[in-house]
Parts: structure tokens; C-alpha cells; sequence
């Protein structure tokens, strides 16, 4: 086999695909128009965990009091705030160049587009073309902030993501539309900082993928936070104003006004598939994403996909899992194809919300006979300790073979602590055996042995 491969995207799914066909005696030319790292490194999952661990620090400086820390006075620096968060991402992307070189793989500046009969051409910065050609080619050109017809992001007045984290100063009042984890995210973030935050959601609760009592507990936490909350809500009209924006909301109830300075327009990802070239090449398509089999092969032999321009959750950790999966399968390994029901589902606001696999709903709709444990973080002592009460943790087990359908957390540390559910899953580790595993004292990870317990009957400190 002729061991070359082009990728077209240097996000979390090209350059780690990269990296791993590297490993495997690959020669890898990968071609990127923006920065090594895609959106995730560069707008997305890095600069905005910076953006919110100043929030959160913010947070703690407020309630120092509550630690018995006297603090005379502080001030948060907006322009400081933003320029941390892009030192963070431009050191991160440097260190994806440097993989990039200890791996030998050549990295090409420019725009792709695919040819007939294994060809790429690329448009370089200076206009001019290049055309490259191997026998595997993989697609991993990522997505941006999805639009409305009625709703155009215009970088000014109605922004998306990467406007929202680098604003020269800090507006008075935001509007967030749409409450899926990067509405949720920003919402938490200038709301800490002290702007007033709108935040509607067209569904009927706030993080609409996860489970719903997840949802109306992070609602609850955000209103004692004052964001002003607008649920089963459409945005009708934006109007310019001379102060900012005017916006018509439509709520089950009655039409709306409210102003702000901008609107955040947070409503999903739209697949980067134009100007590939694939409808030249009769690549298949659905609703601009690119179909593929479960080892991310297109319907053109030797031409593969992965990451957001696929009907799979546009999350980096999936891209990058997809990418090795594809590469191993390409050079010729056996991998197994990728358990979507393990996937971990993460929001970083505070308290932090993660997920994996079904939601009570969900279960309830596939027949499963359930076993719900749920344990509260005003339960725990190492909350307590912490200072973060809030939350709690919600398992849902088959009831006839103790299998683990579901993980739902929202609390202090969810996203690190996901990672323990997704591995029982995989493992196939049941309720009982959950609950009978020691967990160190005091921990949060305890509320997860507690909340297998009480799924049984069995909980202790409840």
C-alpha cells in the first residue's frame, strides 16, 4: 500500500488524524487557510476555558468573605481578560506547529479544493495554485456559527463566537441567542463580569441535548445570577438602534422588546462543504454534511470525512477520535468503530454540566425499564468544603441487567469528572458494582458512587 494521505483542515480532527498517520509511516502533507488548530484551539474549546477560569477567579474574589478572606478591592480588566485568553490559544497553536515538525508532516498554507483522480488543488496566499495528489484524502475542514434567514451574523451588531471573545470593551447588555453550551458559556461569562445578559432559547429549557432536569437546574442557578431567561422563545426581528440593538421576542405568553448593545447569535455549526469540489466528484451529501460509513469513508474510493462536516456531534474530542479511528483503518489496522453512546458532552459554565449517553427521556422512549439515583452537591462534604452546593449527580441504569444508560452531572468539576462514566460504560460496569466501588473521602467523584446507591436503595448520606 502507497502510504500517502492529504487532510484538508488543521482542526482537532486533520492534525491529530495527521499526527497518527505520521506515526503509522505516513507522509502527510496537511493543508490549513487559517491556524493550525482550527476553531477549537484558536476560537472555541481554549480561549473561551481561559475567558471562563477569569470569570470563575472573578467569582471567588466576590466571595471571598465566604472563605474568610477580606479583599479591600479589585477591579476586572476587560482588555486583560481578552488578551490572556489569545495568549492561551496562540501558545497552544505554536505547539501544534511544533507536533507538526517532530512528526515530519508538511503543512501547506492555502485553500483546498478537490480534483478528479486523487488531486488537490490549493490556492496559495498569493494566489497562486498548487496541486497535490495521494491515494487517501481526508476531509476535516470543520464548521462556523450557524445563520437564520431573518438572522445575519454581521461581526457588529449581531456577532458570533469569535467577535464574543475579543470585543474591545464590555458591553452593558448582551443578548444571547440560543442556549446550547456556547450561548450558556458567554451568558455565564458576562453576566460574571457585570453585563446584563438576555439569553433565549427557542426550546423549552436551557442546554436542550441534555436532560432536562439538567436544564431547569442550570436556569434556576443562572436567574439567582440575574441573567434574564427566555425559554420557548423565538427572536422575530433585530433592528439597528442608535444605542445598539432593539429585538422582538415572540414567548408563549405575549411579544417582546428588549435592547441591548449586541446580540450573540449562538445557535449551532454549519458545516464548511462549499467550494470542496464535491459535487464534481458525486461525493454524497445530506443537508451539507458528508456521508460516510462507520470507518469515515465517503462514497468515492479514497476519499474519507470526519468532524463537523459529518451528521455527528461537532465536538473536538470526537473529531480526533474519528480521525484515528480513520487512519488506522486506512493503514490497514482493525480498529473498532467509534461507541457514540460514550461520548462525553461537556459545558464549561459554572457549575460545569457534562453528560454521556441517555437522557431519562430518551431511555423512557426506547422501552427501557429505569432505575434513576440521584445525589445533591448539598449532600456532599467536599462540596461543602469548596464552597459549591449547587448541583447534582443523576445516573440512569436498565433496571432488569443494571447496565448504565445515562450520566448527567452539573456541578463543581463535571467535565473532569465524566470521564470515570464513560469508562464504566465501556467497561460495562453495572449499577451495583458502581455503588460498591470505593470512592476516596472527601471527594466529588463520592456523588457518583452515592448516586449509583441510590438508584438501589442503598444511599448513606441522604
Amino acid at each position: 500500500m502507497e502510504k500517502r494521505l492529504i487532510i484538508i483542515g488543521g482542526g482537532p480532527g486533520g492534525y491529530v488524524a495527521a499526527i497518527r498517520a505520521a506515526q503509522l509511516g505516513f507522509q502527510v502533507q496537511l493543508v490549513e487557510r487559517e491556524n493550525l488548530g482550527g476553531i477549537c484551539l484558536n476560537w472555541g474549546c481554549i480561549p473561551t476555558k481561559a475567558l471562563l477560569k477569569s470569570a470563575e477567579t472573578l467569582e471567588y474574589i466576590q466571595k471571598a468573605s465566604d472563605y474568610g478572606i477580606e479583599v479591600s478591592a479589585f477591579q476586572p480588566n476587560f482588555p486583560s481578560i481578552i488578551e490572556r485568553s489569545r495568549t492561551v490559544a496562540e501558545k497552544m497553536s505554536r505547539g501544534v506547529e511544533f507536533l507538526m515538525r517532530k512528526n515530519k508532516i508538511e503543512v501547506i498554507k492555502g485553500t483546498a479544493r478537490l480534483l478528479p483522480d486523487k488531486k488537490v488543488e490549493v490556492t496559495l496566499p498569493d494566489g497562486k495554485t498548487q496541486t497535490l495528489s495521494a491515494p487517501h484524502i481526508i476531509i476535516a475542514t470543520g464548521g462556523r456559527p450557524a445563520e437564520l434567514p431573518h438572522l445575519r451574523i454581521d461581526h457588529e451588531h449581531i456577532i458570533g463566537y469569535r467577535e464574543a471573545m475579543t470585543l474591545p470593551k464590555k458591553p452593558e447588555k448582551l443578548l444571547v441567542i440560543g442556549a446550547g453550551a456556547i450561548g450558556v458559556e458567554f451568558s455565564y461569562f458576562y453576566a460574571t463580569l457585570g453585563t446584563q445578559v438576555t439569553l433565549v432559547e427557542a426550546l423549552p429549557h436551557l442546554l436542550p441535548r441534555e436532560d432536562e432536569e439538567i436544564g431547569k437546574e442550570l436556569e434556576k442557578i443562572f436567574r439567582k445570577k440575574g441573567i434574564e431567561i427566555y425559554t420557548s422563545t423565538q427572536v422575530s426581528t433585530i433592528e439597528k438602534t442608535k444605542k445598539g440593538i432593539k429585538a422582538k421576542l415572540q414567548t408563549p405568553k405575549e411579544s417582546k422588546q428588549v435592547e441591548a448593545d449586541i446580540a450573540l447569535l449562538a445557535i449551532g455549526i454549519t458545516p464548511n462543504t462549499e467550494n470542496l469540489g464535491l459535487e464534481a466528484l458525486g461525493i454524497k451529501t445530506e443537508k451539507g454534511r458528508i456521508l460516510v460509513d462507520e470507518f469515515y469513508r465517503t462514497n468515492v474510493q479514497g476519499i474519507y470525512a470526519i468532524g463537523d462536516v459529518l451528521p455527528t456531534p461537532a465536538l473536538a474530542h470526537v473529531a480526533s477520535m474519528e480521525g484515528i479511528i480513520c487512519v488506522e483503518k486506512i493503514a490497514g489496522l482493525d480498529p473498532h468503530p467509534l461507541d457514540y453512546s460514550t461520548i462525553p458532552s461537556c459545558t464549561y459554565c459554572q457549575p460545569e454540566v457534562a453528560s454521556m449517553g441517555l437522557t431519562e427521556k430518551a431511555a423512557r422512549e426506547k422501552g427501557y425499564e429505569i432505575k434513576i439515583g440521584k445525589f445533591p452537591y448539598t449532600a456532599s462534604g467536599k462540596a461543602s468544603a469548596m464552597g459549591k452546593n449547587e448541583g447534582f449527580v443523576k445516573l440512569i441504569f436498565d433496571a432488569k441487567y443494571g447496565e448504565l444508560l445515562g450520566a448527567h452531572i452539573i456541578g463543581p468539576n463535571a467535565t473532569e469528572m465524566i470521564g470515570e462514566l464513560i469508562v464504566a460504560r465501556r467497561l460495562e460496569i453495572t449499577g451495583h458494582e458502581l455503588a460498591k466501588t470505593i470512592h476516596p473521602h472527601p471527594t466529588l467523584s463520592e456523588a457518583i458512587m452515592e448516586a449509583a446507591a441510590a438508584a438501589y436503595g442503598e444511599v448513606i448520606h441522604l
